[in-house]
Order: structure tokens, then C-alpha cells, then sequence
């Protein structure tokens, strides 16, 4: 497998799967800007979105959208326990959360790193994203992971977007229970490998 990904940006997230899911897989760097691979390529000639994450299988066939690919790699590898069983009530859960973080949170960030986006827009998106971590605090409040005991792959989309904070000059401290959360899930090996194989950590 090929992992597509741009250092910090959501591709983070499957790439803590992987790592998480102890499966073997290659990194492609991907520009951003450009829309360029590492080695010349056309990135939208892999993915026509044009952006990240891409997850390109063994067959050659290509997987986009974090939450679709985050739970494919953890079907790959069920006694990770990275994602409950299909069809159970608890992966329903599972893809709550996916949906959450990833609709209410992870867009959120958008206009924060858009120069062209208003003060004002920039402004409402920070109130927003105060209501949505008081939410997260209330659900995370006296347990480590948000699904209970077992680390998931929410938690790696969940910590990725939550690292956005630093360089949009969010303040996490105001909410203990998240700042507690991050410092935990960073402290896994397989978080820390991924992001030192990103440049993340010096």
C-alpha cells in the first residue's frame, strides 16, 4: 500500500492507523500547493480532489477520504481493535464520531488556514470550534479514549485536527480534559513514529 500524504495535514490521521495497525506501507510526499508528488508526478492524476489523504492498495486501486480509509486499514488488521466489528452497534458509534470530527471540527479549521478568508468569518469559526470542545470535554470527561478503554481510529482523526490548534493559536489549555487527551494519544509509539517520519518532532 501508498499512503499519500502533506506533513500535519489530515493524511496524519490514516497514517497513525497504519502504524497503529503494525501494517506494512509505503509514504508518498505530496505538495499541497502544487498539487505535485515528490517525484514530478500529478498528484491529480491520482487523486482529481487534490488533496490528501490517498490510500493507493496493492491492485493499484485508490481509497480517498480519511474516515473511509482510517476504517479500512483497521478491517485489515481486526485484532488491533482499531475499529469494532462491521455491523455492530459499536462501529455505528465509530462512524459517529468519524462524522463528527470531520464535518464539525475538521472543516472548521478550513477557513483558519484560508489568508483569503474575513476576520469576521475567522472570528465565528472560533466560536464554533469553542462549542464543539466543550462538547468533546463533556465526552471525553473521565475516560481515556472516545470510545471508552480501547484506543480507535477516532482518536488518531480526533488528535490530528486537534494538533490545528497550535498554529491557528487556539488555546487548548482552556480545556484540561483535551489537552490531557492529546498529550496521551502522543505519547503512543505508533503516534510517535508516524510523526517523526513526517518531521513533526524534532
Amino acid at each position: 500500500m501508498k499512503l499519500y500524504f502533506s506533513p500535519g495535514a489530515c493524511s496524519l490521521s490514516p497514517h497513525i492507523a497504519l502504524r497503529e495497525a503494525g501494517l506494512s506501507f509505503d509514504m508518498v510526499k505530496v505538495d499541497l500547493a502544487t498539487k505535485q508528488v515528490a517525484d514530478g508526478t500529478d498528484f491529480k492524476a491520482i487523486n482529481p480532489k487534490g488533496y490528501v489523504p490517498v490510500l493507493q492498495l496493492d491492485d493499484g486501486s485508490v481509497l480517498t477520504e480519511g474516515p473511509a480509509i482510517v476504517q479500512y486499514i483497521a478491517d485489515q488488521a481486526p485484532a488491533s481493535k482499531l475499529a469494532p466489528a462491521a455491523g455492530t452497534l459499536e462501529r455505528y458509534r465509530l462512524m459517529e464520531w468519524l462524522n463528527y470530527i470531520t464535518s464539525e471540527i475538521h472543516k472548521s479549521f478550513s477557513p483558519l488556514f484560508n489568508p483569503q478568508a474575513s476576520d469576521e468569518l475567522k472570528t465565528l469559526v472560533r466560536d464554533a470550534l469553542v462549542q464543539r470542545f466543550d462538547y468533546l470535554s463533556t465526552q471525553l470527561q473521565g475516560k481515556p479514549y472516545l470510545m471508552g478503554e480501547t484506543f480507535t481510529v477516532a482518536d488518531g482523526y480526533l488528535f490530528t485536527v486537534l494538533g490545528w490548534t497550535v498554529p491557528t493559536q487556539i488555546d487548548l489549555s482552556k480545556w484540561p480534559v483535551l489537552s490531557a487527551f492529546v498529550e496521551r494519544i502522543a505519547a503512543r509509539p505508533a503516534v510517535r513514529a508516524a510523526m517523526q517520519a513526517e518531521g513533526l518532532l524534532k
